[in-house]
């Protein structure tokens, strides 16, 4: 047997994100920054994920927000990639161009450098969007910066949480 790619953690999130969408008939997407595309290869490590997971853009670049995900440059140029309103715009853009019925999408600032006063490092933003319904969800969180890799395995687990349906 190999050895996992992911921490047990992660991988047993992504199995609960899988099984509980596949349970309710919901597909997934998600659009990635800072996490670099470990919500999508969390979901993969789960077999027959192909049912639930729908696809996932990685677009590290403001370019790749825009091209790929629609996200306007005036929000980047007003409030810069790591805000509630550029991953608002990344989570329905990730709907629009996908068969999804929610879509989550990270934006942050993982470090060791980028941070700023007011975005220090740790600062990481996500939004929720769902299928048919008028807002997404979106919020703000500050990780403790113990480095670029905790900064990311926290955001991977936050979007993960955001994935699971809400009863």
């Amino acid at each position: 047997m190999s050895e996992p790619l992911l921490p047990p953690e992660i991988v047993a999130l992504a199995n609960r994100v899988i099984e509980e969408n596949r349970a309710a008939g919901r597909r997934v997407a998600v659009a990635e920054s800072c996490t670099g595309g470990l919500v999508s290869a969390a979901l993969t490590e789960i077999a027959g994920c192909s049912d639930v997971f729908e696809r996932g853009f990685v677009t590290y670049s403001n370019t790749a927000k825009h091209a790929d995900l629609g996200v306007p440059d005036d929000i980047i140029d007003t409030f810069g990639a790591v805000s509630i309103a550029c991953v608002y715009a990344m989570a329905k853009g990730a709907l629009e161009r996908s068969n999804a019925d929610v879509a989550v999408a990270i934006s942050g600032i993982a470090g060791p450098g980028g941070g700023s006063e007011s975005k220090p490092v740790g600062t990481v933003v996500f939004a929720r969007a769902v299928r048919n319904e008028d807002r997404p969800d979106a919020e703000s969180r500050q990780f403790e910066d113990e480095g670029r890799s905790a900064i990311r395995r926290q955001a991977t687990l936050c979007a993960l949480d955001l994935l699971l349906p809400k009863t």
